[in-house]
C-alpha cells in the first residue's frame, strides 16, 4: 500500500489512548540581565501557553493527522485539570474515558528564552491509583476498547499504568485481535509482557536490557533481549540523531533519520508511538508505519513546545525523502 493510501485511511481509524495525562505550561520570554541576588538570568515574560503533554499530546497527534482519538486516564478536579480538559475537548479529542479525583493534576512548566529552555518545574501526584478510581477507569476501558482499532498505552510512570491495567487491556484486546502499543518507561517493562509494540529510546532499551549499546552488534542484542522479555511481536527503539530500529522476531530495519533541524525533542516520543499505531491501524506494514512514524518525528522535533505533525508536513516529507535508504537484515 502506498503511503498516501495509508495517510488517507487515517481518517477512518479510532485509536484509544490510555495513560498519563499532563499539562504542559510554557512561559516564553527575553533575558537582559542577570539578577543581582544570585547569578541566574532574569527571564522577562512575555506570554503564556497550555498544550497537551503526556498521553494527551500522543491523542493530539491523532487527531491532527485526521485519526479518531478517545482518551482514557486521570486528572485532577483543579484548575490544570479544568484547562486540561478544555484543550481536549477543543481538539476534538473524545474525553468520556477520564476520571475527575482529588488527586493533583500533573502540570510540567517550562521557561523558555530566546528559544532554549531556561528551567523546568513540575507538579504532581506519582502515587499509583487505585481503589474506586482504578476499578472506575478499568471499566470504561473495557467499555471503549471493543470501539477501537488500536490501543496505545502512553506510560510516563505517574501512576495510571500498571500491571494490573495493562492485563485488563490484553483481557479485552486480544479476544478481538486488536494492536496494542506501548510507550515504555524504565522500571516498567515488566508491566508491558504479550502487548504488541513497545518504543523505548536508547537509553530505557539499555537499562530494560541489561545490556550497554555501544555499536551495532550490541543495538540488535538489546533488541532481540527485549522481543524476548516481553513477549511483543515488535520492538521500535528510537535512536535521536541516528534514527530508529525495528525489531521482529526474525529481522531488523534500521531506519535514518530524515531531521534537518533539531530545536526542541519534547513530545517527540508521542509523535512516533501515534503515528505508528494509526499507520498500522491503517493497514501499513510494520516496517512502513515506522517510516511514517520516523518522518512525522523529523516534524515535530524542528519546532519548539510541544508540537505535532500535520498531513501537509507528512506528505511533503515522505515525498522529498522517497529515496531513503533503509537497512533490512536477518538475525545472524
Amino acid at each position: 500500500m502506498s503511503y498516501s493510501k495509508i495517510l488517507r485511511e487515517f481518517r477512518k481509524k479510532r485509536i484509544l489512548v490510555i495513560g498519563d495525562l499532563i499539562l504542559d505550561r510554557y512561559v516564553w520570554g527575553r533575558v537582559n540581565r542577570i539578577s543581582p541576588e544570585a547569578p541566574v538570568p532574569i527571564v522577562e515574560v512575555t506570554k503564556e501557553d497550555f498544550l497537551l503533554g503526556g498521553a494527551s499530546n500522543v491523542a493530539s497527534n491523532i487527531v491532527a493527522l485526521g485519526g479518531h482519538a478517545t482518551i482514557a486516564g486521570v486528572t485532577g478536579n483543579d484548575r490544570a485539570g479544568e484547562v486540561l480538559m478544555n484543550l481536549l475537548e477543543e481538539r476534538r479529542i473524545q474525553c468520556q474515558g477520564i476520571l475527575r479525583c482529588s488527586r493533583t493534576t500533573t502540570v510540567k512548566t517550562r521557561v523558555i528564552a530566546h528559544n532554549q529552555q531556561v528551567v523546568r518545574f513540575d507538579r504532581e501526584d506519582k502515587d499509583r491509583i487505585d481503589g474506586k478510581v482504578f476499578s472506575g477507569l478499568l471499566e470504561y476501558i473495557r467499555e471503549l476498547i471493543p470501539d477501537h482499532d488500536a490501543v496505545i498505552i502512553s506510560d510516563y510512570k505517574k501512576g495510571v499504568v500498571s500491571s494490573e491495567l495493562v492485563r485488563g487491556v490484553l483481557k479485552n484486546s486480544m479476544p478481538a485481535n486488536i494492536f496494542v502499543s506501548v510507550d515504555p518507561k524504565i522500571g516498567h517493562f515488566h508491566c508491558y509482557k504479550n502487548v504488541s509494540l513497545i518504543t523505548p529510546n536508547l537509553a530505557e532499551a539499555s537499562v530494560a536490557s541489561g545490556i550497554e549499546i555501544k555499536d551495532e552488534k550490541s543495538l540488535i542484542n538489546v533488541g532481540r533481549a527485549l522481543l524476548r522479555k516481553v513477549s511483543c511481536n515488535a520492538v521500535l527503539i528510537t535512536r535521536g540523531e541516528q534514527g530508529m530500529s525495528l525489531f521482529e522476531k526474525d529481522k531488523v530495519a534500521h531506519i535514518p533519520t530524515v531531521a534537518r533541524n533539531v530545536y526542541d525533542v519534547t513530545g517527540a516520543g508521542d509523535t512516533v508511538i501515534a503515528v505508528f499505531t494509526l499507520a498500522y491501524a491503517a493497514s501499513a506494514s510494520m516496517i512502513d508505519a515506522a517510516v511514517i512514524a520516523n518522518h512525522a518525528a523529523g516534524i515535530v522535533v524542528g519546532k519548539v513546545g510541544t508540537a505535532v505533525a500535520t498531513p501537509d508536513e507528512l506528505r511533503k516529507s515522505l515525498s522529498v525523502n522517497r529515496e531513503q535508504k533503509i537497512r533490512e537484515s536477518s538475525y545472524a
